[in-house]
């Protein structure tokens, strides 16, 4: 049985909470959105799913349908159960926050990811401790074989989704990212809304 179908608001956050064996279905809504992707043990929410966990087990830098996505405790949090976007994804990027913004020129407050995640989950009554590096759904980061890497839009298509399904009851958090300098979310749209589903 599915859950209706809600927003993550552009530029904005949400976050819901998911037993173990329930699945998360994000939905690129428009084709070119990035959301940022947390995951955090309800028990304990000092217990968090890692990239760089998740790096060192997969020895992979971007996950596949089958992998799972593995806590800073190395223990699998989510896992990949369907993808029928083009499988680029991004386990390297830190989540964007103002001080980044602040880098790329902007002068006042800009919404950010950090903030989003942080938002979310107290809207859960979850305190976070930290903001981890998240696992960027559709965020697109080539990389040379010289190790440098870029900023590029999207490949995917409006509605294409990803389904991760929870290892663990965790509260699962997204950002509808708000990158508006860098072509992040494609070279001339803004950030815009996705939504998410979950699946019992």
């Amino acid at each position: 049985m599915s859950a209706n179908i809600e927003t993550i608001p552009a530029r904005r956050g949400a976050a819901v909470r998911v037993t173990k064996g329930q699945s998360v279905k994000v939905i690129n809504t428009h084709g070119e959105q990035v959301v940022d992707t947390w995951a955090f043990n309800t028990v304990d929410v000092n217990e968090f799913m890692s990239m760089e966990a998740t790096r060192a087990t997969l020895l992979k830098m971007r996950p596949t349908v089958g992998d799972s996505l593995y806590t800073n405790r190395r223990r699998a949090i989510l896992t990949v159960v369907e993808d029928t976007s083009p499988g680029v994804h991004d386990m390297l990027m830190a989540a964007c926050d103002n001080e980044r913004y602040g880098l790329l020129g902007c002068t006042e407050y800009h919404d950010n990811c950090s903030d989003n995640l942080r938002s979310a989950t107290q809207a859960l009554g979850a305190e976070v401790p930290t903001v981890p590096s998240p696992l960027n759904l559709f965020m697109n980061i080539p990389w040379t074989a010289s190790g440098q890497l870029a900023f590029e839009a999207p490949v995917t298509a409006p509605g294409d989704y990803i389904v991760l399904r929870a290892e663990m009851d965790a509260v699962v958090a997204f950002s509808a990212c708000p990158q508006d300098i860098l072509p992040i979310n494609g070279q001339q749209t803004p950030p815009t809304e996705a939504h998410y589903q979950v699946i019992t």
